[in-house]
């Protein structure tokens, strides 16, 4: 009936066994975690999300809980890699190192380490990190010594407790495996001594280490003597719950020492505080040492008399522990936290598929503006060029006129039987015919090289009309004639019209003046003749002469156009008759800027 009862007990407590400790304070802490997450997916801030992700990973760390925060270290050490954070991913990369040597993961923690040390913003921080590498991967003892020890002369320089503390802690591990007990002990306090001012949980760890270090060699008293030491700290006092996993540690090295009767005395403190505070689990723990303790010893009736006692205790035991109400907290704070998790996951799918949709039309209005350009400028360049060949075929087209008049001066020096003046006219006209066609290339000619033309031209048809008309052609001595570029050949269908259609009519002989003047950044062209004029000028002509003229008028214009379009000259004509006598004025500006 005995083993009965008990084995149902034990099955109570076996349920009850999965639940984890009372940790009001790690529910707070878990809680504004998952504020500062939610808030940081709200506002879609990665840094805020990973600096949320550090703060979950120092508190499981701090819980000893260092697969969790291996976890959310990596997540952090994520974000900060593709925010180029260097300064946050530095010191998240040593956490990472740390939470992994801790579970024992060597490989993975060397490499952490190394990448914090090339992180490093100090020559410090790239030491420190460098040594603990070293300490991980150096193959023999003495290495691993001098680099803790290289990080303990660093931390009492920079006054860092924490680095200093664990860098004694791990100078005691190294001093274990070298049988150096004494050593081991003296940094094991050292460590203690730090590291209880400012991380109790640190402290605890040492201490632990140093009692394992005492049993472990036999020396059972001073294991004790520390375990009552650690007893006597504020934050162990202030703490209930680490009060009595303490003190059952305690009576662990009562039993160990082989002194069952202090441990059952230590373990009913324990459990008696344990029931008062409200601590199931640990309650639970001191029932089972008991238990085996009164197994030992064969006292069957203490052992049922302890488990009716803690049956009967546990719904009023259950109702006072917080850790229940906690652990269910924590459960959902953690659902909520992966649901965060989730909601950035997609976010971030939203906005990488936002992006690349956004660069995809972006590319496209590239791709298509920079074709339009493309186009835009072949067109452009199409059109130069056809004004080109357009320019360069007008300027090319001869006026009929003037090549079929030139012949018929010859054929009308020949006929008179003037072989001299026939000869002489020919020798011009060739001469004239020459320098055309050598400019005819280009759209403007020296302005020295245009004035020799026209002059030229002035001269045989002053051979032909020799009673006529005279000319004068005056140019500003302000003009650098060998210099300045003109387009070619444009004042001659000017000359051409003067003579033929207006001096050549005249009774008396006309006169014709040819004048280059600067007007400001202008080249003034001024063609003046007091022949019959324009009007008077075509009532004398036939149809077939109208139409011819047209043309050559037709050609200057087309010119001027074509050169305004390509060049901006600017350049203006104006033809009309003179408003005081007889004649025609011509006058055209050529912008020279």
């Amino acid at each position: 009936m005995k083993l009965v009862f008990k084995i149902l007990i034990i099955s109570i407590l076996t349920v009850g066994n999965s639940l984890p400790a009372q940790d009001t304070t790690r529910v707070s802490k878990a809680l504004k975690s998952a504020a500062k997450l939610k808030k940081a997916v709200d506002k879609n801030d990665n840094k805020g999300v990973a600096d949320a992700y550090v703060s979950m990973a120092n508190d499981y760390y701090a819980q000893g809980n260092y697969a969790k925060s291996e976890e959310f270290l990596i997540k952090a050490k994520t974000i900060y890699q593709n925010l180029n954070d260097k300064k946050n991913l530095e010191a998240v990369t040593r956490k990472l190192a740390q939470s992994q040597e801790k579970q024992n993961k060597i490989t993975p923690a060397i490499s952490n380490y190394n990448m914090a040390a090339e992180l490093g913003y100090s020559a410090k921080s790239r030491a420190v990190n460098s040594n603990d590498a070293a300490r991980l991967s150096s193959p023999t003892s003495v290495q691993k010594a001098e680099a803790i020890q290289s990080n303990i002369n660093l931390s009492k320089k920079e006054n860092e407790p924490a680095v200093l503390a664990d860098s004694y802690s791990q100078l005691a591990e190294v001093n274990i495996q070298q049988k150096e007990v004494s050593k081991a002990e003296e940094n094991l306090n050292n460590a203690y001594k730090i590291s209880k001012k400012d991380a109790p949980q640190q402290a605890l760890e040492i201490n632990q280490k140093l009692a394992n270090l005492y049993v472990e060699n036999k020396n059972f008293d001073k294991a004790i003597e520390a375990k009552k030491k650690v007893l006597k700290e504020d934050f162990v006092k202030d703490n209930s719950q680490e009060k009595v996993n303490q003190i059952q540690e305690l009576a662990d090295i009562y039993i160990k020492k082989n002194d069952p009767e202090e441990a059952v005395d230590l373990l009913k403190n324990a459990y008696g505080i344990a029931l008062e505070k409200g601590h199931t689990l640990e309650a639970q723990k001191s029932v089972k040492k008991l238990d085996s303790l009164y197994a030992i010893s064969g006292n069957t009736d203490a052992s049922v008399k302890l488990y009716r006692d803690f049956l009967g205790k546990l719904p009023d035991l259950v109702s006072k522990d917080r850790s229940l109400i906690d652990n269910k907290i924590l459960e959902d704070t953690e659902q909520r936290i992966a649901q965060l998790e989730k909601e950035k996951e997609l976010k971030d799918e939203l906005i990488r598929k936002k992006n690349v949709f956004n660069y995809g039309l972006i590319g496209a209005l590239v791709l298509l503006t920079g074709l339009i350009i493309i186009i835009f400028r072949t067109l452009k360049k199409v059109r130069i060029k056809n004004k080109k060949i357009a320019l360069q075929s007008l300027r090319r087209e001869m006026n009929p006129h003037f090549i079929f008049n030139s012949l018929n001066s010859v054929n009308h020096f020949i006929a008179t039987n003037n072989e001299l003046e026939a000869n002489q006219y020919l020798t011009k006209f060739s001469k004239l015919m020459r320098g055309v066609m050598e400019n005819s290339a280009e759209d403007f000619i020296p302005f020295q090289q245009e004035l020799d033309l026209l002059q030229n031209y002035l001269a045989l048809e002053k051979t032909r009309f020799a009673d006529k008309f005279d000319y004068e052609v005056e140019v500003d001595e302000n003009l650098n004639v060998q210099s300045m570029q003109v387009p070619g050949m444009l004042v001659q269908p000017f000359l051409e019209n003067a003579i033929w259609h207006g001096l050549r009519y005249r009774k008396e002989k006309g006169f014709l003046k040819l004048s280059f003047k600067k007007s400001g950044q202008d080249l003034q062209i001024t063609i003046e003749d007091n022949g019959i004029g324009i009007e008077e000028s075509k009532k004398q002509k036939t149809q077939h002469q109208k139409t011819r003229e047209g043309r050559g008028m037709k050609n200057t214009l087309e010119r001027i156009q074509l050169l305004n379009d390509l060049y901006r000259k600017k350049i203006i004509c104006s033809v009309a008759d003179k408003e005081d006598s007889s004649g025609v004025l011509v006058t055209i500006k050529i912008n020279m800027a």
